[in-house]
């Protein structure tokens, strides 16, 4: 019985836990920057908020596809959006996307 009730303690804990890493990234022109944020979830989901060096500003969702892949899309205040895809160790890592046609690289962590 205590087993039982230490792993829902346990289960009930893990499962309000979240990570948020910072995030940063630029253009492939590198004529506009950008940094944020993105906080992944132990469901294996997440969010991702990010403003640009020209003011514009985009959220998105993302789902790990296995356990060091993942994907998402995101929509921006000015009415563009696009998607994104990236690998992590856990506590960081790197992806790519687009957005209104233009290619753009970042990390986080």
């Amino acid at each position: 019985m205590k087993r039982l009730i230490s792993s829902a303690i346990f289960i009930t804990l893990l499962s309000g836990c979240a990570m948020t890493l910072p995030l940063k990234g630029q253009t492939e022109s590198g004529d506009e920057t950008f940094t944020g944020k993105a906080t992944g979830y132990v469901d294996g989901g997440g969010t991702l908020e990010l403003a640009s060096s020209k003011g514009l500003k985009c959220t998105g969702n993302f789902v790990y596809v296995t356990r060091r892949n993942g994907e998402g899309t995101f929509t921006c205040g000015n009415g563009q959006s696009g998607s994104f895809t990236f690998v992590s160790t856990g506590v960081r890592g790197t992806g790519t996307g687009s957005i209104g046609g233009r290619r753009f690289t970042f990390t986080f962590g």
